[in-house]
């Protein structure tokens, strides 16, 4: 990244691709950003910067330059690969940290289980603006897609039925109102639309607030 780059970036403002930290916090910290960002489309971290786009700039290159592979190496599993660039504007230094979409989805916190557990694993994304903990659908869709796994033999029975209808009325569902709807659990209910959602019938939307829900595929 050069200086012209950093100063778009700033002028576009926090978005899905970049967030602005005004000072490094802890290394579990920085790995929740950098979680987020690999589990979704990559992007870059801006420290020195805060929320308003006013530019503080950062103090020690080197500890802030540790911090960052010790998030990256040590607090995320797996392993994130990261890229570092030190920039000077306006008699400031500041640190931009680019972490790429990984191929290797999805990562989480690191909690030293040789397994993953789905719920307990704390696994980061990027929502417009925002880093927040994915629901356990974005997790297994994100599973299937590093797998592989898309179905491409999907029977459609009752249930999947009582969801198109559901969504030629009100356009969009949550894994509770398909709970509510055929009257199952949520659990099944939400393995149904990540199923659905493999065999590419649905897709996922994520709301501001975390809520999430499915429209069909067009």
């Amino acid at each position: 990244m050069n200086r012209k780059d950093l100063i778009d970036l700033i002028e576009e403002g926090e978005n899905i691709q970049c967030e602005f930290k005004r000072h490094f916090t802890t290394p579990e910290k920085i790995a929740r950003e950098m979680i987020a960002f690999a589990n979704t489309k990559g992007g870059y971290i801006l420290f020195g910067i805060d929320d308003d786009k006013k530019i503080t700039g950062v103090e020690s290159e080197k500890s802030e330059a540790e911090m960052i592979s010790d998030a990256a190496n040590n607090y995320c599993e797996p392993p994130l690969e990261f890229k570092i660039n030190y920039i000077m504007h306006k008699g400031k230094e500041i640190v931009s940290v680019t972490v790429n979409e990984s191929n290797n989805k999805p990562h989480r916190l690191q909690d030293y289980q040789k397994d993953f557990d789905i719920t307990k694993a704390v696994v980061m994304i990027r929502v417009n603006d925002k880093s927040m903990k994915a629901s356990k659908e974005m997790v297994r869709i994100m599973r299937a897609n590093a797998g592989n796994l898309a179905l491409q033999k999907y029977t459609i029975g009752t249930t999947e039925k009582n969801v198109f209808e559901y969504l030629a009325k009100k356009e969009r569902i949550s894994v509770k109102e398909l709970s509510n709807l055929v009257n199952i659990s949520e659990r099944r209910a939400s393995r149904t639309l990540v199923k659905m959602i493999r065999a590419n019938l649905l897709i996922i939307h994520t709301k501001d607030n975390g809520e999430e829900f499915f429209t069909a595929a067009v």
